[in-house]
């Protein structure tokens, strides 16, 4: 498979007790998603506090037709969104080399 052409930094302030019901509902969309055309994402929770998923996309056209069809999870994204404190603005990243293992 070839290496990401698009890839997302998503940043959010997770309600405190929140965490749980957040990272369950985020592996939901994300698995929904794969079947959409991503290249996955991976979760991480930082030592400031934010948790940060990057999600990888073969392009940007490509993530906004995913985005675009009706949610089959809408519970899940439901969820995922009512455990978010905060949200902070998506960055896009361009690969520049790329040496994660599958």
């Amino acid at each position: 498979m070839a290496g990401p052409g698009f890839v997302v930094l998503y940043r959010w302030r997770i309600a405190p007790g929140r965490e749980r019901q957040f990272a369950e509902a985020w592996e939901e969309v994300t698995n929904a998603l794969l079947a959409r055309g991503s290249q996955g994402s991976r979760l991480h929770r930082g030592d400031d506090g934010l948790w940060y998923a990057y999600a990888q996309w073969p392009s940007q056209d490509a993530r906004r037709r995913a985005f675009d069809r009706p949610s089959e999870h809408a519970d899940a994204s439901a969820r995922m969104h009512e455990a978010v404190a905060e949200y902070l603005p998506e960055v896009i990243l361009e690969v520049v080399a790329d040496c994660l293992v599958a």
